[in-house]
């Protein structure tokens, strides 16, 4: 079976949809026939997403959304089932990093809103989604984690506690859900081109060169395979890990 058939009308949730590894996986499932079910907290950056996939002949649906509030991730899984009938996969992507301060240092407002997004929401959002796998009988779950949340990075103590809580709940869940058809695993990118990349480095893809053993920063596609894997039959026996696609910083 090629990927266009496999994905053919798979309903698929992606938070965070609308920037970053999350556009790029909304683009390549919508370009394989899925139907995406796009979650992002910019309304303007959703639609315009949302326009795109449609003008390419894909099938998406858009809702803004805080995963901060659980409020909102119920209602995007909602959406999901009201107009599809099912949820057959989600990655969890939505997430952010503030100002590198010691702990001591770290304003509250950074602290509480990346713990309220990072964790938070990816615990939010697999809760709707379980509960919607349950329904129709299994299905896969992706978190985006990082290599901060096997590791851990000076100055970011608030975002490698949010990183490591989700590597950990990723486990948890696997456990939970293990003979019920629904596999929960996690990603865990190194550097990847994006614009939260740019706006850290200011824009210089070198910047982390001496630090990744393959000398190279990733690319968003790098990472988007490694989600639909997980997401696909052909990942079928794989749940509760944490898979890193991260150059080889991680085994250093």
């Amino acid at each position: 079976m090629s990927q266009n058939q496999y994905w053919q009308d798979k309903v698929v949730i992606v938070t965070g949809g609308a920037s970053g590894m999350g556009r790029d996986v909304c683009l390549t499932l919508a370009a394989r026939g899925a139907r995406v079910v796009i979650g992002n907290r910019s309304a303007a950056a959703g639609e315009a997403l949302l326009a795109e996939i449609r003008a390419a002949g894909g099938q998406a649906l858009f809702r803004s959304t805080d995963v901060s509030r659980a409020a909102d991730c119920e209602a995007l899984v909602a959406l999901a089932m009201d107009s599809y009938g099912r949820l057959d996969g989600a990655f969890n992507n939505a997430g952010l990093q503030r100002a590198f301060n010691p702990i001591h240092a770290t304003p509250d407002a950074d602290l509480s809103e990346v713990i309220d997004i990072n964790l938070k929401g990816v615990l939010y959002m697999m809760k709707y989604e379980a509960a919607a796998m349950l329904r129709n009988g299994g299905g896969a779950i992706v978190n985006n984690a990082s290599i901060f949340g096997l590791k851990a990075m000076p100055e970011t103590a608030y975002y490698v506690a949010s990183k490591h809580g989700i590597v950990g709940a990723t486990r948890a869940a696997a456990l939970d859900y293990a003979t019920q058809g629904i596999r929960v695993n996690a990603v865990c990118p190194g550097p990847i081109k994006t614009p939260s990349y740019d706006r850290v480095t200011g824009g210089d893809d070198h910047m982390y060169d001496d630090g990744v053993p393959m000398h190279r920063i990733g690319q968003p596609r790098e990472v988007t395979e490694a989600v639909l894997w997980l997401l696909s039959d052909q990942a079928s026996y794989v749940t509760g890990s944490a898979l890193s696609v991260d150059g080889g910083m991680v085994a250093q």
